[in-house]
């Protein structure tokens, strides 16, 4: 039997011609906004916003605030679990990369940003659903994230990761709003004030199974920190350019599909508990459907469910079962 997992990676701009391909989680954010009759408008406007953001972040040498723009890749990694060339489509990330207009060249940027996975969907949206349907109390399943965690550790060392990406990833998210979360002294230039909180979130350990770690950033003109999953050294490991790519992507993500929070018409304060239930905030002018995407999410689980899980079980539980870092 073959012990080792076969990563193939693809990949697609990100721009206003963008349509998401049939293996797309049409969950993920950048897909959702490509659908429907106001796809261009909206992929349009988020890239406007980003580079906004980016030039407003970049501010030095940059006096017109237009001396940067982001070019996004959207990252596509399948997985062949028998080494029979049968591959099912196991994560998507997003690539920034950097055009300087003054200097007339390309910076390459961070990869990560934003994450999607299928076997997140079906960890999330239908194992803890199934698990907790007649529990008195809410519990996690037995061995909770192991094998997704395996698998993402797997693909960061495995050939096609280091043969396409110089440097970690870092993946930057919304802050949970089951948590509170302390501003600290600590400030750096591009990430801004560093919160910090007592208890992980779900996600947060979710992502440490993945072999990375967490701390929450509020960036300069935000209104809320932003979580970043990475490993290494967040702050030592990339240049202000490279961290500005991350934050202006995803800010302008969370802007449109959490805008209670991320739009909110008031910044967060000392101690600050996230709530989509907030009332004070502004809408974008793009156009995103939140309920449909929850929705997906359990028809995604269902689907990793059947072309995966199950069909792969024993393989995939001796494979973890062998694997360790």
């Amino acid at each position: 039997m073959n012990n080792e997992l076969t990563f193939t990676i693809t990949t697609i701009c990100f721009d206003d011609n963008y349509r998401p391909s049939d293996n797309t989680r049409i969950t993920t954010n950048f897909a959702n906004l490509a659908r429907g009759e106001s796809r261009q408008d909206n992929l349009r406007n988020t890239l406007r916003m980003i580079d906004s953001r980016f030039n407003a972040l970049a501010h030095w040498d940059n006096s017109n605030a237009d001396r940067y723009s982001v070019e996004l890749e959207i990252v596509s990694v399948d997985i062949d679990v028998e080494g029979k060339g049968e591959t099912f489509p196991t994560i998507e990330i997003l690539k920034t990369n950097i055009v300087d207009h003054k200097n007339n060249k390309r910076i390459e940027g961070i990869v990560g940003n934003n994450f999607s996975s299928y076997v997140r969907d079906y960890d999330f949206s239908v194992l803890l659903s199934e698990h907790n349907k007649h529990q008195s109390e809410f519990k996690l399943p037995e061995n909770y994230g192991d094998l997704h965690g395996k698998i993402f550790k797997a693909f960061l060392n495995s050939n096609a990761y280091r043969d396409n990406f110089k440097k970690p990833p870092v993946i930057c998210l919304s802050v949970s709003s089951s948590k509170t979360y302390y501003r600290t002294e600590n400030q750096h230039p591009v990430l801004g004030v560093e919160y910090q909180q007592d208890e992980y979130s779900l996600t947060d350990e979710y992502f440490k199974k993945m072999g990375l770690q967490v701390r929450y950033f509020m960036p300069p003109n935000s209104v809320a920190p932003l979580a970043f999953y990475f490993r290494g050294d967040l702050l030592g490991d990339y240049t202000n350019l490279e961290l500005i790519g991350t934050v202006s992507t995803m800010e302008t993500f969370q802007k449109i599909y959490r805008p209670e929070i991320y739009n909110a018409n008031a910044a967060a304060g000392k101690s600050y508990r996230p709530s989509l239930k907030h009332q004070d905030y502004s809408l974008t002018r793009i156009v995103y459907d939140r309920e449909e995407r929850s929705q997906l999410a359990i028809k995604q689980g269902k689907f990793t469910e059947e072309k995966f899980i199950k069909p792969y079980k024993s393989i995939l539980e001796q494979w973890a079962a062998n694997y360790a870092i």
